[in-house]
């Protein structure tokens, strides 16, 4: 016999903008359900391969949140230095635009495990752990049913489920999809000199090679390549690979050890043509992807998260008011197509041979380079 179960929001998908997500609803009246199939595991000491970005404003959020703490193995960027294929090179220095720190880089499983503490000592948020099977659409309001034959009623369903989101086939979302032909592959080293805080940047005629700086003597990197040259550096015995990303770093860090193994991504920017219907609204990466040469992915999904929650605040209409879900995606929008055209932007004009791109897009950092006032707004979007 099925169970039916009311809820005022139903998320579906449990990562880390749909963690996140659900943790901000906390406070609020709405009796909330997060449902994922696949709950994280105590992370251990082992390091995640599986990096990112987040920005000052996310961390702040986060630590408000309660799920930025102690167990979050971090490190807070002071620097960026990027380095064109011909000679161009740009600096971001947090102390140039008087702040603390540019971002933060942090391992993906150790803060989705502290966001499910979080959410596990929350009073009015249920942990589903099962598969979904279908959504029967209402009016307004729609039922999720589950795979073991339990019910959800919601009065807004909330789609956190990735990039290949499921909720979204359902609701036959169409997406508008860009294959980068990249893969991005990742790994984590330690080094043989010590980072101080600097994220490094090199943009390859094979690519985008990123350093990321890890506690203690450690970084990460995301490698975004042809999938043929993807597919033979994952193929390295580790000292090989360790000594390929060396060399393609310039031996800024000098020697590298490989302390987990290489994983790679495909890389594609997708949109979904709808964001929100009434008592339906996707976030994350099951609303947009971006490419990773910015390090904006999670920080749009998170921004998303932040926003929404704010949105739902109000207890006054349904949580799946279109018109304030409306509003909110108007508001989201400028951001995520900024994000989506410089990132794919910078991609396509730094994988072009032709000589005089080449050298437009390394004059182009470099005289950036010298403007402060741009350095400055720059930096100061990023933060957010």
């Amino acid at each position: 016999m099925s169970e039916r179960n009311a809820f005022d929001v139903v998320i579906v998908g449990g990562g880390l903008a749909g963690a996140a997500f659900a943790l901000a609803l906390r406070a609020t009246a709405w009796r909330v359900a997060l449902v994922e199939p696949r709950p994280p595991r105590d992370p251990g000491e082992d390091w995640d391969a599986r990096v990112y970005a987040y920005s000052p404003a996310n961390v702040a959020w986060l630590r408000e949140l309660g799920a930025w703490d102690a167990t979050v193995r971090n490190q807070p960027v002071h620097a960026m230095r990027i380095a064109g294929d011909a000679g161009g090179h740009l600096v971001f220095d947090a102390l140039d635009a008087g702040l603390p720190e540019l971002a933060f880089i942090a391992e993906s499983k150790r803060l989705h495990h502290a966001l499910w503490q979080g959410l596990r000592a929350a009073g009015n948020i249920d942990l589903v752990v099962a598969e979904t099977a279908a959504v029967v659409w209402g009016a307004t309001e729609h039922e999720l049913v589950l795979a073991d034959g339990r019910r959800l009623q919601a009065g807004l369903l909330v789609g956190a489920d990735g990039a290949h989101s499921w909720l979204r086939t359902q609701a036959n979302i169409g997406l508008a999809l860009e294959d980068y032909h990249h893969v991005g592959v990742v790994a984590n080293f330690e080094c043989e000199r010590p980072h101080r805080g600097i994220a490094y940047q090199w943009f390859r005629h094979d690519g985008v090679l990123a350093y990321l700086p890890l506690p203690g003597q450690r970084v990460s990197i995301v490698w975004s390549t042809t999938p043929e040259q993807a597919e033979a550096l994952m193929a390295l015995p580790a000292q090989a690979f360790a000594a390929e990303v060396a060399a393609a770093g310039r031996q800024r860090l000098g020697a590298l050890r490989l302390v987990t193994s290489p994983q790679g991504f495909p890389l594609k920017r997708r949109r979904a043509e709808e964001w929100v219907r009434p008592g339906l609204v996707l976030i994350g990466d099951a609303a947009h992807t971006v490419h990773p040469l910015a390090g904006q992915g999670i920080n749009l999904g998170f921004r998303d998260a932040r926003m929404l929650a704010h949105a739902l605040h109000d207890t006054q209409r349904a949580p799946g008011d279109l018109g304030r879900l409306q509003a909110y995606a108007l508001r989201r929008d400028e951001d995520v197509r900024s994000v989506q055209l410089v990132t794919g932007g910078l991609k396509k004009l730094f994988g072009s041979e032709d000589g005089l791109v080449r050298w437009l897009r390394n004059t182009g950092l470099s005289m950036t380079d010298s403007q402060n006032w741009l350095k400055q707004a720059l930096m100061r979007h990023a933060i957010q």
